[in-house]
């Protein structure tokens, strides 16, 4: 809405600053701040008042870790709706209300995030660590992926670069038309990047900080697919409805650093499965919305190490009946391994930061 003000510059020439997305950006990043920071303790409150407590699995399941995260458990969970509805309401004040990329990405975000409650929800009430079967929430994980298919090649503007596949170090596509593999591979990455993040969210402010770096260099590269100088000089895909999912994204980074406020270690409330679902599709659509999805790779390296270790650890398992890891996701293995819960979730941080570093040094490596 603000992004109409700047037709008010005729009057006062200060408000032309409403038209660029750079202002409306950091607007929104406060926005979501705040809004996080005023309504956390009420939602909290909600939540602790309703007994929508974090179920934590028995010792038979999970060992000494029960030990370790015994005091987490009846702390609120489902704390995802206040990241949802800071990073949504800060999005419909700041970004364009035309633009399709916009809708899209929160479209995204809601879904999944109603997804997640239902399986927090499943959990809470049945006090097991098991919520909806991982096949059904795959089936509305790829039904999401073909309505995000339908919608980003709706535009005939955009379908030929839509199609197009798009790697580091390389300027021109190196596939110029998927075709049909088109849905199966943005279907991989918005699954991929939400299930990554819900394995990520294991340890108070692990996810939510990792979150913060990625969805700020998802920031830096909408912005630059969205601006023809920009994208003509990286020798990147230029989509003149990308940069404004700057907004969306820098509304996530705000909303994340309100949401740190009350996850830290020792959290006051977990995002859940509401939360961590949420928020890894949404960065999922938003790299297929500016055509850098096998980026997201690099830039999300601590998503995609979780992830590959509960991949590996299972296959191991499975063929060989040994673990690889202590236990996995990878977070775990280094607290059973002795490491302090805060050690682990800093130092996953720090990893995060130089992923999203090395992936934006990418742009310029071509």
């Amino acid at each position: 809405m603000m992004y109409y003000v700047h037709r008010l510059s005729d009057h006062f020439i200060g408000f032309n600053v409403f038209f660029y997305v750079t202002f409306r950006a950091i607007g929104a990043a406060v926005t979501a701040f705040l809004v996080t920071l005023v309504f956390g303790n009420f939602i909290i409150r909600k939540l602790t008042a309703l007994k929508l407590g974090q179920p934590i699995r028995a010792a038979a399941e999970v060992h000494g870790l029960a030990e370790l995260h015994g005091g987490k458990q009846g702390t609120p969970t489902m704390g995802g709706v206040l990241l949802i509805g800071a990073v949504f309401v800060s999005s419909f004040i700041w970004a364009r209300p035309g633009n399709r990329f916009v809708w899209l990405a929160l479209f995204s975000m809601i879904y999944l995030g109603a997804l997640g409650f239902v399986d927090d929800y499943l959990k809470v009430t049945k006090k097991k660590s098991e919520g909806i079967s991982g096949r059904l929430k795959l089936v509305f994980q790829i039904a999401l992926a073909a309505i995000v298919t339908s919608v980003f090649l709706s535009s005939p503007l955009l379908e030929v670069q839509a199609r197009s596949l798009y790697v580091p170090f390389i300027k021109a596509p190196v596939i110029a038309n998927m075709s049909w593999f088109t849905f199966v591979f943005f279907a991989l990455v918005i699954v991929g990047s939400s299930n990554a993040a819900n394995l990520t969210d294991g340890l108070d402010g692990l996810a939510i900080g990792c979150t913060i770096t990625v969805a700020f260099a998802y920031a830096l590269l909408s912005y630059a697919a969205g601006n023809f100088r920009i994208a003509e000089y990286l020798q990147v895909p230029f989509y003149p409805f990308a940069g404004e999912l700057t907004v969306v994204c820098s509304a996530l980074v705000g909303a994340g650093l309100g949401f740190l406020w009350f996850n830290c270690h020792p959290a006051k409330v977990f995002m859940g499965d509401t939360g961590s679902l949420a928020i890894g599709g949404v960065i999922g659509v938003v790299a297929i919305c500016c055509k850098q999805e096998v980026l997201l790779i690099v830039v999300g390296g601590v998503f995609v190490i979780e992830a590959v270790s509960v991949i590996l650890q299972v296959i191991s398992f499975k063929t060989t009946g040994r673990r690889i890891f202590v236990m996995s996701p990878l977070h775990h293995h280094f607290e059973l391994t002795g490491w302090k819960e805060n050690t682990v979730i800093v130092r996953f941080w720090i990893l995060s930061i130089i992923f999203a570093l090395l992936g934006l040094a990418t742009l310029k490596l071509r």
